[in-house]
């Protein structure tokens, strides 16, 4: 399983607010199947950020697609495979 960070830029904030609900249930759907390792929003209000757990690079970009900020360009969105460290404490 490969690590991917999905960057999604804000594009319109009006949009942004009115699909959050939207957003979010998309997000723990994808969650309950085991395909989000972690997200949240930039405190900045640039956007946020979806670290997403798939094989394929392809796979993670339909999921992005999939995503009602995406569809409803309230967001757009970059890609990156991330080799993830976690640091023992």
């Amino acid at each position: 399983m490969k690590y991917f960070a999905v960057f999604l830029p804000m594009l319109d904030q009006e949009k942004s607010g009115l699909y959050r609900e939207q957003h979010l249930a998309y997000l723990d759907q994808r969650r309950s199947e085991g395909r989000i390792f972690a997200n949240g929003r930039f405190a900045d209000g640039w956007g946020g950020l979806v670290i997403y757990k798939a094989d394929a690079y392809d796979h993670v970009k339909q999921m992005v697609e999939e995503d009602p900020y995406v569809m409803l360009k309230a967001r757009s969105y970059e890609i990156h495979e991330w080799e993830i460290v976690i640091a023992r404490t």
